[in-house]
Protein backbone atom coordinates (compact mmCIF):
# COMPACT_ATOMS: atom_id res chain seq x y z
CA UNK A 1 0.00 0.00 0.00
CA UNK A 2 1.11 3.32 -0.67
CA UNK A 3 1.89 6.24 2.04
CA UNK A 4 1.68 8.93 -0.69
CA UNK A 5 -0.97 11.56 0.97
CA UNK A 6 -2.79 13.32 -1.28
CA UNK A 7 -3.72 17.21 -1.38
CA UNK A 8 -5.11 19.46 -3.83
CA UNK A 9 -6.48 23.18 -4.60
CA UNK A 10 -9.95 23.88 -5.55
CA UNK A 11 -10.91 26.65 -7.61
CA UNK A 12 -12.98 27.21 -10.96
CA UNK A 13 -11.60 27.74 -13.01
CA UNK A 14 -8.17 26.20 -11.80
CA UNK A 15 -5.98 24.86 -14.93
CA UNK A 16 -3.72 27.55 -14.88
CA UNK A 17 -2.86 26.92 -10.87
CA UNK A 18 0.66 26.64 -10.25
CA UNK A 19 0.45 25.39 -7.23
CA UNK A 20 0.69 21.35 -7.78
CA UNK A 21 4.10 21.77 -9.33
CA UNK A 22 5.01 24.04 -6.33
CA UNK A 23 3.99 21.52 -3.62
CA UNK A 24 5.94 19.09 -5.51
CA UNK A 25 9.13 20.90 -5.17
CA UNK A 26 8.31 21.27 -1.39
CA UNK A 27 7.92 17.39 -1.04
CA UNK A 28 10.81 16.99 -3.07
CA UNK A 29 13.11 19.10 -0.99
CA UNK A 30 11.64 17.72 2.56
CA UNK A 31 11.53 14.23 1.44
CA UNK A 32 7.76 14.13 2.17
CA UNK A 33 5.65 11.79 0.66
CA UNK A 34 2.94 13.42 -1.14
CA UNK A 35 0.89 13.86 -4.29
CA UNK A 36 -0.94 17.36 -5.26
CA UNK A 37 -3.42 17.85 -8.02
CA UNK A 38 -5.43 20.64 -8.87
CA UNK A 39 -9.46 20.23 -9.19
CA UNK A 40 -12.22 22.19 -11.37
CA UNK A 41 -15.23 22.95 -9.18
CA UNK A 42 -17.87 24.52 -10.16
CA UNK A 43 -19.81 26.28 -7.13
CA UNK A 44 -22.99 24.11 -7.08
CA UNK A 45 -20.43 21.43 -6.89
CA UNK A 46 -18.33 22.74 -3.59
CA UNK A 47 -19.90 20.49 -1.04
CA UNK A 48 -19.87 17.26 -2.51
CA UNK A 49 -16.57 17.93 -4.11
CA UNK A 50 -14.64 18.57 -0.56
CA UNK A 51 -16.59 15.46 1.12
CA UNK A 52 -15.87 13.19 -2.06
CA UNK A 53 -11.95 14.20 -1.36
CA UNK A 54 -11.88 13.74 2.31
CA UNK A 55 -13.73 10.19 1.71
CA UNK A 56 -11.26 9.07 -0.91
CA UNK A 57 -8.38 9.71 1.89
CA UNK A 58 -7.60 13.12 0.81
CA UNK A 59 -5.21 15.04 4.06
CA UNK A 60 -5.96 18.67 3.02
CA UNK A 61 -7.17 21.19 0.39
CA UNK A 62 -5.85 24.92 -0.55
CA UNK A 63 -8.82 26.85 -1.38
CA UNK A 64 -9.08 29.54 -4.24
CA UNK A 65 -11.58 31.75 -6.47
CA UNK A 66 -14.21 32.20 -5.82
CA UNK A 67 -14.54 28.79 -2.36
CA UNK A 68 -12.64 30.73 0.05
CA UNK A 69 -15.62 32.80 1.58
CA UNK A 70 -18.12 29.69 0.44
CA UNK A 71 -16.35 26.98 1.72
CA UNK A 72 -16.46 28.76 5.67
CA UNK A 73 -19.67 27.45 6.80
CA UNK A 74 -18.27 23.44 5.23
CA UNK A 75 -15.66 23.81 8.29
CA UNK A 76 -15.68 22.40 11.74
CA UNK A 77 -13.93 24.76 13.34
CA UNK A 78 -11.60 27.80 12.07
CA UNK A 79 -8.25 29.10 12.57
CA UNK A 80 -8.27 32.91 14.20
CA UNK A 81 -6.52 33.63 11.26
CA UNK A 82 -9.46 32.59 9.14
CA UNK A 83 -12.06 33.80 11.54
CA UNK A 84 -10.33 37.66 11.39
CA UNK A 85 -10.40 36.84 6.78
CA UNK A 86 -13.86 35.73 6.59
CA UNK A 87 -12.50 33.13 4.98
CA UNK A 88 -10.20 30.32 3.96
CA UNK A 89 -7.66 28.88 1.70
CA UNK A 90 -6.16 25.98 3.39
CA UNK A 91 -8.60 23.16 4.95
CA UNK A 92 -6.42 20.30 7.25
CA UNK A 93 -8.36 17.01 7.81
CA UNK A 94 -7.70 16.58 11.61
CA UNK A 95 -7.09 13.44 12.89
CA UNK A 96 -10.69 12.77 14.15
CA UNK A 97 -11.65 13.10 10.26
CA UNK A 98 -12.86 17.23 11.40
CA UNK A 99 -12.60 19.79 9.02
CA UNK A 100 -10.05 22.93 9.86
CA UNK A 101 -10.18 26.00 7.99
CA UNK A 102 -7.17 28.42 8.24
CA UNK A 103 -5.96 31.27 5.61
CA UNK A 104 -2.15 31.71 4.74
CA UNK A 105 -2.86 34.67 2.66
CA UNK A 106 -1.60 37.28 5.34
CA UNK A 107 1.32 35.44 6.01
CA UNK A 108 1.95 35.06 2.52
CA UNK A 109 2.22 38.50 1.84
CA UNK A 110 4.18 39.75 4.85
CA UNK A 111 6.79 37.14 3.87
CA UNK A 112 7.26 38.07 0.41
CA UNK A 113 7.10 41.79 1.17
CA UNK A 114 9.63 41.62 4.02
CA UNK A 115 11.98 38.69 3.59
CA UNK A 116 11.89 39.08 0.03
CA UNK A 117 11.10 42.69 -1.24
CA UNK A 118 13.11 44.22 1.78
CA UNK A 119 10.38 46.74 2.77
CA UNK A 120 9.98 47.89 5.85
CA UNK A 121 6.45 47.72 6.12
CA UNK A 122 5.99 49.44 9.96
CA UNK A 123 7.27 52.92 8.47
CA UNK A 124 4.82 53.26 5.27
CA UNK A 125 1.71 54.03 4.23
CA UNK A 126 -0.22 51.52 3.15
CA UNK A 127 -3.15 51.36 0.65
CA UNK A 128 -5.31 48.06 -0.20
CA UNK A 129 -7.34 48.59 -3.10
CA UNK A 130 -10.59 46.11 -3.02
CA UNK A 131 -12.70 45.06 -0.35
CA UNK A 132 -13.63 41.49 -0.92
CA UNK A 133 -12.55 38.13 0.50
CA UNK A 134 -8.68 38.83 -0.79
CA UNK A 135 -8.38 42.22 0.45
CA UNK A 136 -9.71 40.15 4.51
CA UNK A 137 -6.85 37.66 3.82
CA UNK A 138 -4.09 40.12 4.17
CA UNK A 139 -5.27 43.32 6.19
CA UNK A 140 -5.62 41.47 9.82
CA UNK A 141 -1.78 41.04 9.44
CA UNK A 142 -0.70 44.19 7.78
CA UNK A 143 -2.96 46.02 10.66
CA UNK A 144 -1.03 43.53 13.48
CA UNK A 145 1.81 45.35 12.27
CA UNK A 146 0.74 48.79 13.04
CA UNK A 147 2.05 50.63 9.82
CA UNK A 148 2.30 54.51 9.99
CA UNK A 149 -1.51 54.54 7.86
CA UNK A 150 -3.76 51.65 6.73
CA UNK A 151 -6.17 52.32 3.83
CA UNK A 152 -8.42 49.77 2.64
CA UNK A 153 -10.40 51.76 -0.31
CA UNK A 154 -13.43 50.48 -2.53
CA UNK A 155 -15.56 51.61 -5.40
CA UNK A 156 -18.44 50.90 -2.54
CA UNK A 157 -17.81 53.18 0.40
CA UNK A 158 -19.87 50.86 2.51
CA UNK A 159 -18.12 47.30 2.22
CA UNK A 160 -14.88 49.40 3.16
CA UNK A 161 -16.27 51.01 6.40
CA UNK A 162 -17.68 47.59 7.34
CA UNK A 163 -14.36 45.90 6.48
CA UNK A 164 -12.20 48.67 8.22
CA UNK A 165 -14.84 48.13 11.14
CA UNK A 166 -14.75 44.18 11.49
CA UNK A 167 -11.18 44.80 11.98
CA UNK A 168 -10.41 47.65 14.66
CA UNK A 169 -9.51 45.90 16.97
CA UNK A 170 -6.28 44.98 15.58
CA UNK A 171 -5.26 48.09 14.19
CA UNK A 172 -6.70 51.67 12.91
CA UNK A 173 -8.24 50.98 9.41
CA UNK A 174 -9.62 53.56 7.09
CA UNK A 175 -12.24 52.79 4.83
CA UNK A 176 -12.43 55.25 1.64
CA UNK A 177 -13.96 55.07 -1.68
CA UNK A 178 -12.00 55.38 -4.83
CA UNK A 179 -12.85 58.74 -5.35
CA UNK A 180 -11.71 59.79 -2.19
CA UNK A 181 -8.08 59.14 -2.86
CA UNK A 182 -7.58 61.74 -5.01
CA UNK A 183 -5.53 63.83 -2.39
CA UNK A 184 -2.35 61.94 -1.90
CA UNK A 185 -0.01 59.52 -3.31
CA UNK A 186 1.30 56.12 -1.12
CA UNK A 187 4.32 54.28 -0.13
CA UNK A 188 2.58 51.13 -0.47
CA UNK A 189 -0.32 50.49 -3.25
CA UNK A 190 -1.74 46.53 -2.90
CA UNK A 191 -4.24 45.61 -5.17
CA UNK A 192 -6.53 43.33 -4.33
CA UNK A 193 -9.27 43.23 -6.66
CA UNK A 194 -9.85 40.85 -8.89
CA UNK A 195 -11.08 42.76 -12.04
CA UNK A 196 -7.81 42.07 -13.53
CA UNK A 197 -8.95 38.56 -14.13
CA UNK A 198 -10.93 40.10 -16.48
CA UNK A 199 -8.41 42.07 -18.24
CA UNK A 200 -9.84 45.10 -16.24
CA UNK A 201 -8.55 48.20 -14.36
CA UNK A 202 -11.19 49.94 -11.84
CA UNK A 203 -11.49 53.76 -11.77
CA UNK A 204 -8.39 54.09 -9.37
CA UNK A 205 -7.09 57.87 -9.13
CA UNK A 206 -3.43 58.36 -10.61
CA UNK A 207 -2.80 60.53 -7.89
CA UNK A 208 -2.15 57.22 -5.59
CA UNK A 209 0.97 57.04 -7.16
CA UNK A 210 4.20 58.60 -6.69
CA UNK A 211 7.66 58.35 -8.15
CA UNK A 212 8.62 56.19 -4.51
CA UNK A 213 5.55 54.38 -4.65
CA UNK A 214 5.97 50.37 -4.80
CA UNK A 215 3.02 48.43 -6.50
CA UNK A 216 1.76 44.93 -5.73
CA UNK A 217 -0.51 42.91 -7.50
CA UNK A 218 -2.02 39.91 -5.31
CA UNK A 219 -2.91 38.66 -8.85
CA UNK A 220 -0.25 37.22 -11.10
CA UNK A 221 0.73 36.01 -14.83
CA UNK A 222 3.37 35.40 -16.82
CA UNK A 223 3.24 39.08 -18.51
CA UNK A 224 2.28 42.24 -16.88
CA UNK A 225 -1.20 42.48 -15.32
CA UNK A 226 -3.36 45.18 -16.17
CA UNK A 227 -2.86 46.42 -12.60
CA UNK A 228 1.15 45.96 -12.94
CA UNK A 229 0.81 48.03 -16.37
CA UNK A 230 -1.30 50.83 -14.97
CA UNK A 231 0.93 51.23 -12.18
CA UNK A 232 3.87 51.66 -14.75
CA UNK A 233 2.07 54.07 -17.05
CA UNK A 234 1.70 56.25 -14.24
CA UNK A 235 5.45 55.83 -13.13
CA UNK A 236 5.52 54.29 -10.22
CA UNK A 237 9.26 53.16 -8.16
CA UNK A 238 8.51 49.68 -9.06
CA UNK A 239 6.26 47.12 -9.32
CA UNK A 240 5.09 43.19 -8.11
CA UNK A 241 3.33 40.61 -8.99
CA UNK A 242 1.93 38.37 -6.13
CA UNK A 243 3.96 35.42 -7.19
CA UNK A 244 6.34 35.44 -3.88
CA UNK A 245 2.86 35.59 -2.13
CA UNK A 246 1.72 32.42 -4.00
CA UNK A 247 4.88 30.97 -2.73
CA UNK A 248 4.92 32.07 0.83
CA UNK A 249 1.62 31.21 1.64
CA UNK A 250 1.92 27.51 -0.19
CA UNK A 251 4.87 27.06 2.44
CA UNK A 252 2.87 27.80 5.57
CA UNK A 253 0.20 25.56 3.84
CA UNK A 254 2.60 22.87 3.86
CA UNK A 255 3.45 23.31 7.34
CA UNK A 256 0.18 23.13 8.48
CA UNK A 257 -0.06 19.67 6.86
CA UNK A 258 3.46 18.45 7.04
CA UNK A 259 4.66 19.90 10.32
CA UNK A 260 7.78 21.01 8.51
CA UNK A 261 8.24 24.49 6.57
CA UNK A 262 10.26 23.83 3.33
CA UNK A 263 12.92 26.53 1.92
CA UNK A 264 11.06 28.71 -0.95
CA UNK A 265 14.37 30.60 -2.21
CA UNK A 266 14.40 29.86 -6.06
CA UNK A 267 11.22 27.96 -6.26
CA UNK A 268 10.07 30.58 -8.70
CA UNK A 269 12.38 30.26 -11.10
CA UNK A 270 11.56 26.64 -11.39
CA UNK A 271 8.24 27.01 -12.37
CA UNK A 272 7.20 26.76 -16.11
CA UNK A 273 6.10 29.96 -18.31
Amino acid sequence: MSNTEQYAVIGHPIEHSKSPVIHRLFAEQTGESISYEAIDVPPDELNTAITRFIALGGRGLNVTVPHKQNVLELMDSLSERAELAGAVNTIIREEDGELRGDNTDGVGLIADLRDNIRLELEDMEILVLGAGGAARGILPMLAELRPDELVVANRTLERALKIADDLADIGRIKGRAYEELETKSFDLVINATSAGLAGNVPPFPASIIGPNTVCYDLSYSMRDTPFVAWAKEHSCKTTYQGWGMLIEQAAESFLLWRGIRPTTAGVRDRLPN
